[in-house]
């Protein structure tokens, strides 16, 4: 940055005016990308005096960085931060200005009441997903059943969604991101209307304890089996339940496949976004839970030997998510090598579900192709 006498310190990234200056908060939009070092220099602000922001804001991302501070600019009520991101990002973040966390005001794209979205002027298109600010109501499904599971205990709502009028069952692990967070209604509704996918019947699964159901272990799909699916079968919603295709990200990614390895006259389509293989028992509780051996617990099982034959599983992770990447490598080439039908991609993002929001659509209608 130059001397704090500089009038307008922000001229290379559009902004007009003096920071502080009614000229400048009237045109101020962030974040704001210029290029620098083959990657880029990105402008975030924020506006609040000293005593409301206590030792400063924090940009809090979600996945790819740590927390950065905000600096205060000349004793006005701007503060900033210029962040140096690499090509092709996109990332969720918020701000934390004392005890709270709100979205980015600036910022058009959110993700929820209290998340946004940035991304690099290079980082793809993401069709269908609208821009929705963090006041926007996402849609609910008007469909609904009540769970309650003898097998896992406790009871859920899970919202059913018949996009185009319905079809093939997608079983939407972590349901309640995809409602609450990200628009999945709204553009599942968009790409069958475009023609990208077919019709299909989305369930949204909420998850209760995600390090226990999504772990490798057989109860959640004894339950989705023998409980969840027929009170999806008796909702009267159109669904085709001999056609399902289960997506998950993170370690719901890692539930899915597993689901094709032990259920798979259940589960024979997946879409999976960074997946968590590096998952093996105790590897959560220790200090570095993906240093273990490539590919956890679902590489050793592949390699004992299980035809996969009949599965069509598309995988996705970040391409800057260095240490999912060798994990991830290893359980792709293990998959195809045991029959199935793999394709696999890499998102430009972190762990992150703002960068997988394209790859969900795209390989869930690549896994009903």
């Amino acid at each position: 940055m130059g001397p704090v006498t500089e009038k307008n310190p922000f001229a290379a990234f559009g902004l007009p005016g003096r920071p502080g200056s009614d000229a400048f908060w009237a045109a101020a939009r962030t974040p704001v990308s210029v290029p620098a070092d083959g990657g880029w220099r990105t402008l975030f602000l924020w506006r609040g005096s000293e005593a409301e922001s206590g030792s400063g804001p924090v940009l809090d991302f979600e996945s790819w960085s740590p927390p950065v501070p905000l600096r205060r600019w000349d004793g006005t009520d701007c503060w900033y931060a210029e962040v140096r991101m690499p090509a092709r990002l996109r990332v969720t973040y918020r701000v934390v200005v004392g005890d709270a966390a709100v979205a980015d005001p600036f910022n058009p794209v959110g993700a929820g009441a209290d998340r946004s979205v940035a991304a690099t002027p290079d980082a793809p298109a993401q069709p269908h997903w609208p821009a929705l600010g963090a006041d926007d109501v996402l849609p609910l499904p008007r469909a609904r059943v009540r769970w309650s599971s003898d097998r896992l205990g406790g009871r859920r709502t899970v919202r059913v969604h018949p996009a185009g009028g319905g079809g093939p069952l997608v079983l939407l692990l972590d349901g309640d991101d995809w409602l609450h967070l990200h628009p999945a209604v709204t553009a599942f509704d968009a790409a069958v209307a475009a023609g990208d996918m077919p019709p299909v019947t989305l369930v949204f699964l909420p998850a209760k304890d995600r390090g226990t159901e999504f772990a490798c272990r057989p109860e959640l799909w004894e339950a989705v089996r023998d409980e969840l699916l027929p009170l999806v079968a008796d909702s009267g919603v159109p669904a085709d339940p001999e056609r399902l295709v289960v997506a998950g990200q993170s370690l719901g990614g890692l539930s899915a496949l597993y689901a094709a390895l032990e259920f798979p006259e259940l589960v024979s389509r997946v879409a999976c976004q960074s997946g968590s293989f590096w998952w093996a028992p105790g590897a959560e509780g220790s200090p570095d839970p993906l240093g273990g051996a490539p590919g956890g617990a679902v590489a050793e099982r592949l390699r004992r030997g299980v035809d996969l034959s009949g599965l069509r599983c598309a995988f996705d992770v970040g391409e800057h998510e260095h240490a999912m990447l060798p994990h991830c490598e290893l359980t792709e080439k293990l998959t195809e090598r045991a029959g199935a039908t793999v394709r696999v991609s890499r998102s430009a993002s972190g762990h992150d579900r703002a960068g997988w929001r394209h790859a969900l659509l795209r390989d869930v209608a690549w896994a009903l192709d």
